[in-house]
């Protein structure tokens, strides 16, 4: 069985406050990018082996095969329901550490690809449920729709936005942004517009008000990142922005924009 786990950007993040455990309280909106996407393939073991086996192509996924969130979900799948071993096949697609939600979209879509492929009939809640478990962004590739969250990033509300036909250009460098050093150097506030409201004008109206607040400290530690934001406005981009931490850095447009970007840089390009 076959799937295909598409990458997420955030439009907006605020980082509202921190709470005593460490977390921080945000709100964003997750908006998925339905065609830039993995494939996931899952075949049920014949030969009587007793344990799943993972294999990789495409891009390179740092850190131990063992520790890959789509085993990891496939465990806690087995903690409420009886799934036989199986071979993995997994092609990226989506560069990891980019702020895209790859690594929790593809555990997410096993998520539900083995509710299907065994029957489990688990509901969407019960996946969402599971999904939290390995993360906020994982719990929200199960219904894989527009969605305002807020809290630690893990309380969801839904949201219809977007005309249907916006040209999408997401540009990632060769370098990743870690997540705890974003976390660490940034001090929370209020928000000075209310996103769920500005989300909701039109995108012309989002460039001032629809705010990342990981930018300012980013991009002075990683200024490639303003350059391309900067080049994605000058090239007509009727809003432009990093998604979540980074590395990742996105542009809208009306129409297909016409732009060269350096050879290192990874690109996607299409409509959402």
């Amino acid at each position: 069985m076959i799937l295909f786990p598409n990458a997420k950007i955030n439009l907006g993040l605020n980082v509202i406050s921190k709470k005593d455990d460490g977390y921080h309280n945000i709100e964003t909106v997750f908006l998925p990018v339905n065609n830039f996407c993995d494939v996931l393939e899952v075949v049920p073991k014949v030969d009587g082996s007793k344990e799943d086996s993972i294999s990789f192509s495409g891009l390179a996924i740092p850190g131990d095969k063992d520790d890959n969130l789509c085993l990891k979900a496939v465990q806690l799948l087995r903690e409420v329901a009886d799934i036989q071993p199986l071979n993995i096949f997994l092609h990226k697609v989506i560069p990891c550490g980019s702020g895209l939600g790859g690594g929790s979209s593809d555990a997410a879509f096993m998520l539900k690809l083995l509710n299907e492929l065994f029957n489990i009939a688990l509901t969407h809640q019960e996946l969402q449920e599971i999904a939290s478990e390995i993360g906020a962004d994982c719990a929200f590739f199960i219904l894989n729709s527009v969605t305002f969250a807020e809290g630690i990033g893990n309380l969801f509300s839904p949201l219809e936005i977007l005309p249907p036909r916006i040209w999408i250009e997401i540009v990632v460098p060769s370098f990743h942004v870690s997540t705890s050093f974003a976390y660490k150097n940034i001090v929370p506030c209020h928000p000075k517009f209310n996103l769920k409201s500005a989300i909701c004008l039109p995108i012309e109206n989002w460039r001032d008000k629809v705010i990342n607040d990981f930018e300012p400290q980013i991009f002075d530690n990683y200024p490639e990142l303003k350059d391309i934001k900067e080049k994605l406005y000058s090239s007509g981009a009727i809003y432009a922005s990093m998604s979540g931490s980074g590395s990742a850095v996105f542009g809208l447009f009306k129409w297909e924009p016409a732009i060269e970007w350096d050879a290192e840089l990874f690109v996607y390009s299409g409509y959402l």
